[in-house]
């Protein structure tokens, strides 16, 4: 299970970065529009480069702890990690009540299907792996 939520991170980072460089593969469907088709967030190539680093944060943590790397870690930012992470991707799967998430009012648009079939699946999966590690390791 630690070996798939490597494998999401890592994939996850690395469009990410492929994005930043200008790679147009799926850019279109990523970010939230409102009703109108007009992009709600665009991000920057820094701000682009920074969640892929995150992700890739993300991915090294769960390597960490399932030995495939030795990189010592504070026991409370293991802890912090090991809660956090999960819990940042149900709050994604929460979303913002508007345009993101299991709650959102805009419905119709291109990232609202897409969101709806791939995204909250997939940052549920996460939240739930993630969780599953913490409780039984």
């Amino acid at each position: 299970m630690m070996g798939l939520l490597i494998l999401i991170f890592v994939f996850l980072g690395s469009i990410h970065v492929y994005w930043a460089f200008g790679g147009q593969w799926a850019a279109d469907t990523v970010l939230p529009t409102n009703s109108a088709g007009k992009r709600m967030l665009n991000p920057s190539t820094l701000m682009t480069l920074v969640v892929s680093i995150g992700l890739f944060a993300f991915a090294m943590y769960y390597m960490v702890e399932a030995g495939w790397i030795h990189f010592y870690l504070p026991s409370w930012l293991q802890l912090l990690a090991g809660w956090g992470i999960p819990s940042i991707f149900l709050l994604r799967v929460i979303g913002d009540f508007q345009y993101v998430g299991l709650f959102k009012k805009i419905t119709q648009s291109e990232f609202a299907q897409a969101d709806s079939r791939y995204f909250v699946p997939l940052c549920l999966g996460i939240a739930i792996l993630g969780f599953f590690l913490k409780i039984f390791p």
